[in-house]
């Protein structure tokens, strides 16, 4: 990858000095990321995807799911200790994270939010979820994400 295709996630990376693998890939708005694990060669239960919600408090989460699972909206209201959640609209998530859509991070948001991994990850050695940006994605080492991020882990999806 040339020095020039960094994302901001992989410079905050860089910055803790976290060893990770990128990977791009041609990016198309209708994929899922059942397609994008398979375009990896990697299995769909390592590969994540990162959801943002709000409270009934007004608070913001943010979820880090497998992406063939679906997040369970009672479990993640209550795993942050919240009466309920609900997804953001779309047109909100540019500007509160400074991702668009498909290219949503958990790493390097514009503001830290409360931040679920779903405990399946610690299963893996490393897992992988978006660079910030449409057509990338980082694989990086599970014990590394909290150097990062501060994050807990709960069972946050539908059975």
């Amino acid at each position: 990858m040339a020095k020039e295709d960094k994302t901001n996630v992989m410079r905050v990376l860089d910055g803790k000095k976290i060893s990770y693998k990128s990977y791009m890939y041609e990016p198309d708005a209708s994929m899922s990321g059942e397609e994008i694990a398979e375009i990896l060669n990697e299995d769909a239960e390592r590969v994540f995807k990162t959801l943002v919600t709000q409270g009934k408090t007004k608070q913001y989460y943010v979820f880090v799911i497998p992406v063939k699972s679906e997040l369970d909206l009672k479990k993640a209201a209550k795993a942050v200790s919240e009466k309920s959640i609900a997804m953001i609209p779309q047109k909100e998530l540019l500007p509160l994270t400074g991702y668009v859509h498909g290219g949503c991070s958990p790493i390097g948001m514009k503001k830290a939010f409360p931040t679920i991994i779903h405990e399946s990850a610690k299963n893996y050695e490393e897992i992988f979820f978006s660079a910030g940006k449409v057509g990338y994605q980082v694989e990086v080492p599970v014990k590394d994400i909290e150097k990062v991020i501060r994050y807990s882990m709960a069972d946050i999806t539908v059975d």
